[in-house]
């Protein structure tokens, strides 16, 4: 099981200076890939499903995934997740391509549904609707990542007669990896992700997610190119993040572990978080 680092684009983290030192810092310790969340506005007042304030810093996570690509070597840069539904595809595919290419094809492309009304009305986005739009857009953007014409028609999105280079490092684009806890996000996850990727407070949390997954193998078929679909799960509470706690996971099979120090609000400490619980601690 692989250890990565998740949320590191918000409040304390901001000043590029820190996010070079803790980066680098985790890539020396052995965590092999670096998450970012995503939010392009939040509901103000917050409301009840809101995960941060309004007023809480949230960088743009595909800035600061070029950022960190930039002061790091190896560590794979990870969104956990980018609403897909708020981003034109098109734009999204080449923005994600870019990253890919430059740099050097670690981008592991996490996207989702998204479940606040609030941000997807101001963007312009129905909020009944996203689902899909999420499945239209991973289409999209596959097809022009891996044709040699491009051509989509859907219902959001439709194109022809073009095309964008440069392609993404990996044959067939970025992984994709799908978020969500609805039986509709691991359907999605099961039919269109090399991958899915969830969130929780315990080993428990994530088995009744397994469960969800295995429930719809059961119902959908999975392409062949996708190969066996990766688990990757963020534990959302560094309080409770112990030896024991990460055996547990191990135990289910977890292919990649994400450790959530956002919460802790000095630098120093997330270092200290970091370091102590680094792969072979």
């Amino acid at each position: 099981m692989q250890l990565g680092v998740h949320g590191l684009n918000t409040n304390a983290t901001l000043d590029p200076a820190i996010t070079t030192q803790l980066a680098r810092r985790a890539e020396e310790l052995g965590y092999t890939s670096w998450w970012a969340s995503d939010h392009v506005v939040l509901p103000s007042p917050r409301t009840p499903l809101s995960p941060m304030a309004p007023t809480d810093p949230l960088l743009d996570p595909l800035t600061h995934l070029a950022y960190v690509a930039a002061v790091t070597e190896r560590i794979e840069l990870g969104t956990g997740i980018l609403i897909l539904p708020q981003r034109n595809p098109l734009v999204l595919a080449k923005q994600a391509a870019s990253l890919d290419v430059l740099s050097g094809g670690r981008l592991l492309l996490g996207v989702a549904a998204g479940f606040l009304e609030a941000e997807m009305t101001a963007v312009g986005v129905p909020f009944k609707e996203r689902g899909r739009r999420t499945d239209e857009y991973i289409d999209a953007m596959t097809a022009l990542w891996t044709e040699e014409r491009p051509a989509f028609e859907g219902r959001y999105t439709s194109f022809r007669d073009v095309d964008a280079h440069p392609r993404p490092v990996r044959p067939g684009g970025p992984r994709i990896l799908v978020g969500g806890h609805s039986p509709a996000a691991f359907r999605r996850a099961v039919a269109r992700g090399h991958g899915w990727i969830g969130s929780g407070d315990s080993p428990e949390s994530l088995a009744t997610h397994l469960a969800g997954l295995k429930q719809a193998a059961a119902e959908i078929d999975r392409p062949a190119r996708l190969g066996p679909l990766e688990i990757t799960f963020a534990h959302v509470d560094p309080s409770t993040l112990d030896a024991q706690a990460i055996g547990r996971y191990a135990a289910l099979g977890l292919d990649r572990l994400l450790l959530y120090p956002a919460p802790l609000q000095n630098p120093a400490d997330i270092l200290a978080f970091l370091e102590e619980r680094a792969p072979g601690f």
